[in-house]
C-alpha cells in the first residue's frame, strides 16, 4: 500500500474519531440543557466534565491534522521572502523545533498520566472520572504530531518538490488574476 494511501486512512480515521467525539460533546450538552430545564430532577450533574474530556482528546488528536496541512503556527511571512532552497531548510528546521517540543508533551505528558495512575486520581464529581484518561490525551496528541512531523522533516530532507512544498507559490490555476483583466473562460 502507498504512502499516500496510509495517510488517507489516518487522516480519514483521525477527522472520524474527532467528528464521533464532538457528537457526542455536542449530545452530551443537549442532554445536559433539557434535563436542566425540562427535567432537572434527572440532569446530569458532571455533563460539563464529561465535555471537556471529550474536547480535548479531539483537540489533541486533531492537531496531527494541523501538521499534516501546515495549519500551526510558523513564519509564513519570512518564508514568501526567500528561495525555495531556503524555505526549504527553514521548513526543516521548525520541523526539528517542533519535534523538540512535541517531544517533551510526550514525556511530560507521560510522566502525568504515570503519576495519575500512581495516586488513582479521580474527578471531584459524582463521576468519578479516571483523570489519567484525560491526562492521556496531552501524550497522545504529541505522538501523532511527533509521527506527522518526522513525516514532514523526511520529505523535506530527501522528498523536497519546490512545486508543491514552498509558500507563496502557488499552481497557476490558484494564482491571483489582476481585476483589470478580463476572465477568459
Amino acid at each position: 500500500m502507498a504512502a499516500d494511501a496510509h495517510d488517507s486512512i489516518w487522516d480519514t480515521i483521525e477527522r472520524t474519531l474527532v467528528g464521533i467525539l464532538g457528537a457526542i460533546a455536542m449530545l452530551v450538552g443537549l442532554v445536559q440543557v433539557i434535563g436542566r430545564y425540562f427535567f432537572p430532577e434527572h440532569a446530569i450533574s458532571y455533563a460539563e466534565e464529561v465535555i471537556v474530556y471529550l474536547i480535548v482528546w479531539g483537540v489533541m488528536i486533531i492537531s496531527s491534522q494541523l501538521v499534516r496541512t501546515d495549519g500551526h503556527v510558523r513564519p509564513d511571512l519570512v518564508l514568501r521572502l526567500v528561495p525555495p532552497g531556503g524555505q526549504r531548510w527553514m521548513e526543516a528546521f521548525n520541523c526539528l523545533v517542533a519535534l523538540g517540543f512535541c517531544f517533551g508533551m510526550l514525556w511530560y505528558g507521560w510522566e502525568i498520566v504515570q503519576t495519575s495512575l500512581l495516586l488513582d486520581e479521580r474527578s471531584s464529581t459524582d463521576l468519578g472520572f479516571p483523570m489519567w484518561i484525560y491526562y492521556a490525551a496531552l501524550p497522545a496528541g504529541g505522538l501523532l504530531m511527533t509521527v506527522r512531523y518526522l513525516i514532514r522533516l523526511y520529505r523535506y530532507l530527501f522528498r523536497f518538490d519546490p512545486a508543491t512544498m514552498t509558500v507563496g507559490h502557488l499552481p497557476t490555476h490558484e494564482l491571483p488574476r489582476n481585476i483589470d483583466q478580463p476572465i477568459v473562460e
